[in-house]
């Protein structure tokens, strides 16, 4: 896991992300129809992160930490680490989402939160189908739902996970992501 920091990886995750929202309306799966999701993982602004085994681009996100909620600069109840805009790699999303999952559950103990926040589109009714089996396999893997919103005309349902340090995951997941200041916040993105 490591930030995109050349031109070329941020192509690769904007062709990632175009190829992640074209097979989900190929699927006639939820996804966002308001944004120019692409255009964002050409910021420098934004901390787009991927996951890579190989060379080869897996998954990207964008990382947004939580204000806390208690004295300046602590990470005290409600204050999370968020995951924005998750796409993986079409045909692979299982085991993609249990590295992720792994991943974003220790790197919010590393930075002393309490657990990871994230969202996902859902139809108006998703306790069917393709979202309800998506739904289950999150939560088999430690996500709980937390409720639904409507952000921007669209409907998500939110997500929580508990951080949780697991040192043996460094053997499995290399982490070159930057542990940022404590300064840094950012809650407006989603994921998918």
């Amino acid at each position: 896991m490591r930030s995109l920091r050349t031109d070329a990886e941020r192509a690769e995750a904007v062709a990632l992300v175009e190829d992640r929202l074209g097979w989900l309306t190929r699927h006639g799966l939820p996804k966002p129809a308001g944004a120019d999701i692409p255009e964002l993982f050409w910021s420098k602004e934004l901390r787009t992160v991927g996951l890579f085994e190989d060379g080869l681009l897996l998954a990207c996100m964008i990382l947004g930490l939580e204000a806390g909620s208690g004295r300046e600069g602590s990470a005290e109840t409600g204050s999370r680490l968020l995951l924005h805009h998750v796409y993986t790699l079409p045909e692979h999303p299982d085991d993609i989402v249990r590295l992720i999952t792994l991943w974003s559950s220790d790197y919010a103990a590393r930075l002393d939160r309490p657990g990871v926040r994230a969202e996902t589109y859902a139809p108006r009714e998703p306790n069917t189908g393709p979202t309800r089996r998506f739904l289950d396999r999150l939560q088999e893997m430690g996500w709980t739902v937390t409720g639904t919103a409507a952000l921007f005309g669209e409907h998500v349902i939110r997500l929580e996970l508990r951080a949780e340090a697991r040192p043996p995951l460094l053997l499995l997941i290399r982490c070159e992501v930057p542990l940022p200041l404590p300064a840094s916040s950012d809650s407006k993105g989603r994921t998918s």
